[in-house]
């Protein structure tokens, strides 16, 4: 008997969560209740998997204070930031569930094309606001773009120029801006130098590589896969070499975003009183410093954190003169964001992976 009244309970249980989905779905057609928006979201965290975190489905509709804008995103792509942060890599466990994403072009309410600036900070706390004592990006403080909206501070939004498709735009305000300040800001290189940009493949790579060739800089690469340092030639770098492989010469300059597994390298590769521009380190956060490599040949290891939106504005102007493009790996439906995802953390991609929001992946 007390079996049979278990099952009742539990039959009846499950037909009013069945008669609450449905409703929910009725008020969403008719335009009743919270309206809600299909987003990725961190819901928690873990080190071991980080996709295990990772949830696909409905979110409430962003809700902007006074001075923010809704952006409905046309296309957001995905950078190694995504993945930290399902890690539980510079997020606070009580921002959770949060919307991933720093990326995004799309449109505003009155149909001006966008591109979103990722970095929030209060205007005027600093003249670099990368510097800002509450600076933070988007999907740190704040719900990000892998979304079908997002919310934004209005200074953030730079008109997308028609030459740029949404895709393309959209890899333009973390992985390229990144690039853009390394090369040219942090790393103060001019047409003619030379710079080694570690580990090709990656986002912020192919970035720098189209940068730098496209500025007259003599641009090397490194690779453990021989495949990625041919697509790297194929895409405009002088030359590839294996990882950790001697050079023929002492570089101005080494971009490091991969860290321990390449810094030894790094630290041979770069002439005396040269540069290394340091703004990642998807390997490893601790490598050996070998401090005599630094002071006995003066080296100058400069970090690099995002961009400012002025920043952002060159870059945007610097590709739309020269027709310089991001490479795309591939671009997907949000709705097959987890494929993405995957694709990210397996390490097989080329260029950036980029969500979609119209449907098709295109």
């Amino acid at each position: 008997m007390r079996l049979l009244k278990a099952a009742v309970v539990e039959e009846c249980a499950a037909s009013r969560l069945a008669i609450e989905l449905r409703q929910a779905v009725l008020a969403k057609l008719l335009g009743y209740g919270p309206a809600s928006m299909l987003a990725v979201t961190a819901a928690r965290t873990s080190a071991e998997d980080p996709l295990s975190g990772f949830e696909l489905g409905e979110h409430p509709d962003p809700d902007p204070p006074e001075g923010w804008e809704v952006v409905r995103v046309c296309a957001a792509s995905l950078n190694h930031h995504d993945l930290w942060t399902l890690r539980g890599v510079g997020i606070d466990p009580d921002r959770l569930p949060i919307v991933l994403g720093c990326d995004a072009a799309g449109t505003t309410e009155d149909g001006r094309e966008v591109i979103v600036h990722a970095v929030v900070s209060t205007p005027g706390a600093a003249e670099d606001e990368t510097l800002a004592p509450d600076f933070s990006i988007l999907s740190e403080r704040y719900d990000g773009t892998h979304a079908e909206l997002v919310a934004v501070p209005q200074r953030n939004l730079l008109d997308k120029p028609p030459s740029l498709s949404f895709p393309e735009a959209a890899c333009l305000p973390t992985a390229w801006l990144t690039a853009y300040r390394m090369l040219f800001t942090k790393g103060e290189l001019r047409p003619g130098r030379t710079v080694l940009i570690q580990g090709a493949g990656g986002g912020v790579a192919t970035a720098a590589i189209l940068l730098g060739r496209a500025a007259g800089l003599r641009v090397w690469v490194t690779s453990r896969d021989p495949a990625k340092g041919e697509r790297a030639v194929e895409l405009g770098a002088h030359a590839a070499y294996e990882a950790g492989e001697r050079l023929p010469e002492r570089v101005d300059c080494v971009l490091e975003t991969v860290g321990e597994a390449t810094w030894r390298h790094s630290l041979r590769s770069v002439r005396n009183g040269g540069t290394i521009v340091v703004a990642g380190a998807t390997s490893g956060f601790d490598p050996p410093a070998e401090l005599q490599h630094v002071f006995f040949r003066q080296l100058r290891l400069v970090g690099s954190t995002m961009g400012t939106r002025s920043e952002l504005a060159d870059l945007v102007g610097m590709v739309d003169a020269t027709g310089v493009r991001p490479l795309l790996d591939s671009t997907l439906p949000l709705s097959e964001a987890r494929d993405a995802y995957a694709r990210l953390a397996g390490g097989e991609t080329f260029g950036k992976v980029v969500l979609s929001t119209d449907g098709d992946g295109g």
